[in-house]
């Protein structure tokens, strides 16, 4: 019979390594029930690289949202990713419109349609990133509300602007543009040399002003991270990764396309250590 515990720590480690870093600062039971959560997030993170079509992967995430909604029963007890998926929802009181509305929020991924604003980008990373983390924290508090929803909201927007930065790259080249219209525009950039891989001085100019939301966002987090039950930080110790990734972003300047700038994954590890002894995110 399968590890479905193990099963997921494994998809976690694999496919989201800083969290599967992170989560080995909580204790069990919680820990489990975190990898749970984030293999659940990395299925419907990848859904666009495993199918040939937009439909194919609407499919997928409807068969999710009927998951999590209590359908589907038999086949989530098959799932190792959906049957701990619905056990750390239950042991832990999760609210499950939040899940929803992430597997909603999804369906941009399956598309190359344009963002159209920044407000539109960080309502995205809200349903997205800022839903996992509020999540998190629950699991860690044992399924009560540890405070920090603003910790959850900034926090959320800035690690998802930040990632979707360094994945600029990668998601030019499959066809993909995160950057909003209005942002790129403003800059005199035009969508379609991004993504054909050209850079500019509007490009580098863009990102700085992206940049800046996202340190602004951070500091937010930072400002309101007392409000959060102290046992229940360590949800959100992914977030002391930002000023860093951000630092390297900066450094690249306008060399977007000439690989992707990351830490050194001995110094990321060292990051989230120091964060978790020391309670703060910097």
């Amino acid at each position: 019979m399968i590890d479905t515990s193990a099963f997921c720590a494994g998809l976690v480690r694999e496919a989201d390594r800083d969290r599967y870093l992170a989560t080995l600062f909580v204790p069990e039971p919680a820990r489990s029930h975190l990898y749970a959560l984030y293999a659940f997030n990395a299925e419907i993170a990848r859904i666009r690289e495993v199918v040939s079509q937009p439909t194919p992967g609407e499919i997928r995430l409807t068969w999710w949202r009927e998951v999590v909604e209590g359908g589907r029963a038999e086949e989530a007890a098959g799932n190792p990713v959906a049957s701990s998926l619905l056990r750390a929802i239950e042991e832990n009181k999760l609210p499950r419109q939040p899940i929803v509305d992430l597997l909603d929020a999804r369906i941009l991924d399956l598309y190359d349609d344009p963002i159209p604003t920044l407000e539109d980008l960080e309502g995205y990373c809200g349903e997205t990133s800022s839903a996992l983390f509020r999540l998190a924290s629950i699991v860690v508090a044992d399924g009560e509300d540890p405070g920090g929803a603003d910790v959850a909201g900034h926090g959320g927007v800035a690690y998802a602007l930040s990632g979707l930065m360094r994945g600029l790259p990668q998601h030019a080249a499959q066809g993909q543009l995160f950057l909003p219209t209005e942002l790129l525009a403003r800059h005199g950039v035009r969508r379609d040399d991004v993504l054909s891989g050209r850079t500019s001085e509007g490009l580098a100019a863009a990102l700085k002003e992206l940049r800046g939301h996202a340190r602004r966002h951070f500091e937010a987090a930072r400002a309101a991270f007392s409000t959060v039950r102290e046992d229940a930080r360590v949800a959100f110790l992914p977030l002391a990764l930002i000023p860093s990734d951000l630092r390297r972003l900066e450094k690249q300047g306008g060399a977007v396309f000439a690989g992707s700038p990351e830490t050194p994954q001995w110094r990321r590890q060292l990051t989230l250590w120091r964060a978790a002894r020391r309670g703060r995110l910097s």
